[in-house]
């Protein structure tokens, strides 16, 4: 005997005349505004009813020509005991999802409205397959598959890429259930359903590169090249300050003097006849136009000239010295390099935001060698040029911003993160889809993300949540009609997902794509390991080097001189690391090298006072001197 067709199923169900052993489920006994009852009975011979049922499952009621939708979120037995011996009677708690129809063309269409709740003794059954095809179809055009749904692996996952890209999405999980991996397969999808599309990711952990190897150019701490003339005045002094509050009398001084440094790049060193001048200047301290800093200092230093009295100088020499310290800082030669005293923000915006794209729409910009006090400062320009570039072009350039760990730079708590920062965030969150640049966030603590932020993205995919502060986040964002749906981020298994938003029709649970293990996400810090097997064995001098910031590559050993015999050692002293001369490892003179270059660029007029030009002095010479001093009595120095 053939089993009867779904299509024989309904009729029967209406008319009450289902055979023993078919898709009939139970029926339902008690419903209200959301949630419906089903009973079902487990017969004893063993027919399989009782595994039909589960958690998390989309089962069909039907109602006259309408089949109405609902979930399953909990199940119990009548009695207190399952029984092997005879019937069980199974209470099933449903949620109502919507409601499938037949349209004016006879297609079946899904509502996520009812118009025709289930009744007492209504039929529920299995769901089919065309039915569940029917709900999470987008039903627009350019979809794309992104995975298999949990509950049919033969249907698809489908999502809308326009309203993914322009709406903003999230991506929110614990670590190591396959966050990166799920974001690279979205940004394979995006730039494959729309190739002209810009991608900026923001990479604290450096692993994109390897799921772009094709289509991205990496920029890390070797190929940075981001003049500090494109910090805004807050951006810059947080750079001064290393993370700490900003003394107030030197952002002053800051927010007078870089306006005349960049008038006198451009050629008018008049500042007196402009500043007199009918017309307001449109140079400001955050105006992205060059400067030099040796023109900063001479001016800093010419202030410090004209002031009298020792009272008014201290917040004048600590800002010269701060300014000095962060151009003889190694680490932030991406911003003091002699190419920054140049305008080269064309290049810079062309190259950070492939502008021409030249194949690869792709900027993976890798954070983790970038110093802690500067990342919030260059999270914080590239999100603003980011914006402005959308802005300024009317449109004609689709910029997306994926922030990997997100809560660093736009925390819950607005006393915590950089303010900048959260401003340039929070305007591409708000503003964005207006000019075509859009937002992609990704955190493992979506409860120490702004809520704003969060609010902003219109499409989520929640992975597994531990935490119940974070899975409550995610519950207050998701439909009431699917909260039941949240009951499972802390079981779902790595690379599944809910989904819910905009790009999707209803909130989905579903499986991601497999990544090929060519475009799989990976970690690379760019150097290749000093020793793999033993830790005993490392070479421990080679990583201190790296910690100096020392080219360990094109350093070679200097021979010891002839006239000196080189002593032996025992045999059991083991030396584990090279004697070091900071002198000539840390290459002092090419240290200062960018401040001297831009001292030379200085015009006449404008030499520095109070020994600025000493800081060029190398850093041995000035230990010698120190050392010399306190070697000779008081005496003597007092009859000096």
């Amino acid at each position: 005997m053939t089993a009867p067709s779904p299509e024989e199923e309904d009729g029967r169900a209406r008319r009450g005349t289902f055979p023993p052993g078919n898709r009939l489920m139970g029926r339902v006994v008690g419903c209200s505004g959301s949630k419906a009852t089903v009973s079902a009975i487990a017969s004893k011979d063993g027919n399989g009813l009782a595994e039909l049922w589960s958690v998390g499952r989309l089962i069909s009621i039907s109602v006259g020509e309408n089949r109405v939708a609902a979930l399953v979120c909990s199940m119990a037995t009548a009695a207190s005991a399952w029984s092997e011996n005879t019937e069980n009677v199974m209470h099933i708690e449903v949620e109502l999802v919507g409601e499938i129809r037949n349209g004016v063309d006879g297609k079946p269409e899904f509502s996520a409205g009812i118009t025709q709740y289930p009744y007492l003794g209504a039929v529920a059954h299995r769901m089919r397959s065309s039915d569940l095809a029917v709900i999470y179809d987008p039903g627009v055009g350019d979809t794309a598959v992104i995975g298999k749904l949990t509950q049919d692996t033969s249907l698809g996952a489908l999502v809308h890429v326009p309203s993914l890209l322009s709406r903003h999405f999230a991506v929110v999980g614990t670590t190591g259930v396959g966050k990166t991996t799920a974001v690279t397969l979205l940004l394979h999808k995006a730039l494959k359903a729309d190739p002209s599309l810009r991608v900026l990711i923001l990479d604290p952990h450096n692993e994109f590169a390897a799921a772009f190897p094709d289509k991205s150019v990496v920029i890390d701490t070797d190929t940075l090249d981001l003049p500090f003339w494109l910090f805004k005045l807050e951006e810059f002094t947080e750079v001064l300050f290393r993370g700490r509050p900003p003394i107030v009398e030197e952002i002053d001084v800051l927010r007078d003097l870089i306006p005349e440094a960049k008038r006198m790049f451009k050629g008018t060193t008049d500042t007196t006849l402009i500043r007199r001048g009918p017309e307001k200047s449109s140079l400001t301290a955050d105006t992205p136009v060059p400067y030099r800093i040796a023109d900063l200092m001479a001016l800093i230093d010419e202030r410090i000239g004209k002031l009298e009295g020792r009272s008014e100088k201290p917040h004048l020499r600590s800002l010269k010295v701060r300014v000095q310290a962060a151009i003889n800082d190694p680490r932030y030669e991406f911003m003091f390099s002699s190419n920054t005293i140049h305008d080269t923000i064309l290049t810079t915006i062309s190259h950070i935001f492939r502008i021409p794209g030249e194949g690869k729409p792709v900027t993976t910009f890798q954070l983790s060698g970038i110093p802690s006090e500067v990342v919030n400062s260059v999270a914080s320009i590239l999100c603003r040029m980011a914006f402005e570039i959308a802005l300024w072009s009317a449109g004609g350039v689709r910029i997306l911003v994926v922030c990997e760990e997100a809560h660093r730079y736009v925390p819950a708590d607005p006393k915590l993160g950089f303010f900048p920062t959260r401003q340039a965030i929070s305007r591409i969150a708000k503003e964005g889809r207006k000019y075509g640049v859009s937002l992609g966030v990704i955190t493992q603590r979506p409860g120490e993300l702004d809520p704003t932020i969060l609010s902003q993205c219109s499409t989520v995919f929640a992975m597994r949540l531990s935490n119940d502060h974070d899975q409550d986040i995610i519950r207050s964002a998701i439909p009431d009609s699917s909260a039941s749906t949240m009951s499972f981020l802390s079981s779902i298994g790595n690379g599944e997902a809910i989904a819910f938003g905009e790009a999707v029709a209803v909130p989905m649970r579903m499986v991601f794509e497999r990544v090929s293990e060519a475009v799989l996400p990976r970690a690379n810090s760019g150097l290749q390991p000093v020793n793999r097997g033993d830790p005993n064995n490392v070479d421990l001098g080679k990583i201190v080097m790296r910690m100096r910031h020392i080219d360990d590559t094109q350093r070679t050993p200097a021979p010891p001189p002839a006239a000196e015999a080189v002593k032996p050692q025992p045999a059991s002293i083991t030396p584990q690391m090279p004697s070091i001369d900071p002198a000539q490892e840390f290459d002092v003179a090419a240290a200062h090298r960018r401040l001297t270059d831009a001292q030379a660029a200085r015009p006449a007029g404008l030499a520095p006072r109070d020994g600025a030009g000493a800081a060029a002095a190398p850093r041995s010479e000035m230990g010698s001197l120190r050392s010399s001093l306190l070697k000779k009595p008081l005496s003597s120095l007092i009859k000096d």
